[in-house]
């Protein structure tokens, strides 16, 4: 079966005031994201996570890879990018990439970690825009077919495409305030804040 996550976060302090996670800190965060993952996923299953796995200071974060279930294929965000030993990734990953197309049985998929204006067969799925209501958001509920793959719209866990098509359906919807509540303004002077500065590295390599 195929899953799709996105803007996991894990270890990553800032996000829980930016997308109101009902957490009350990072490790209970991370050891929830991590228990719904493997109540979900099985060592045959394939995982395609939309980017943002982690922010693990600058390293590799192997330490989170190697307790996931699943056949795992990064497609990076920014928070993925310029890694120390980012090779490391590649022994818990089938591939790294920044974009990448597939085919879910019969429909094909768009994998980009920033949305991707898409009207035509098939899906784009992204991540970056978490569950914060933006002009982004704007765009995006107009177009059904570019689907938010990300853990604060999809009940903090992988999920396969039926299933992403109609969380978002949901969301985009505003019928269901209870399920998808408004997240405070993402607060850019908040302590451990990754500095806002790309650093877009060549995708890591096997040796």
């Amino acid at each position: 079966m195929i899953f799709y996550t996105a803007d996991l976060h894990l270890g990553y302090f800032p996000i829980l005031h930016d997308t109101a996670r009902p957490f009350s800190g990072v490790p209970e965060m991370d050891e929830a994201l991590i228990a719904n993952w493997n109540a979900r996923v099985g060592a045959d299953d394939s995982v395609y996570i939309v980017g943002d796995f982690s922010y693990n200071g600058g390293e590799a974060p192997t330490q989170y890879l190697s307790r996931l279930n699943g056949r795992l294929h990064l497609i990076r965000g920014n928070h993925d990018t310029g890694l120390n030993h980012a090779e490391r990734l590649l022994d818990y990953c089938d591939s790294v990439t920044d974009f990448l197309e597939i085919d879910d049985g019969g429909t094909h998929i768009l994998l980009c970690h920033y949305p991707i204006l898409h009207e035509k067969g098939g899906y784009m799925i992204h991540g970056h825009i978490h569950n914060q209501r933006n002009h982004a958001y704007e765009i995006l509920k107009t177009l059904p077919r570019v689907l938010n793959a990300g853990v604060d719209i999809n009940f903090y866990r992988p999920v396969p495409l039926d299933e992403l098509v109609e969380n978002n359906r949901k969301y985009y919807s505003e019928e269901y305030p209870e399920l998808f509540p408004v997240p405070p303004r993402p607060d850019r002077s908040a302590p451990g804040l990754m500095p806002r500065k790309p650093d877009f590295r060549p995708l890591p390599q096997r040796h």
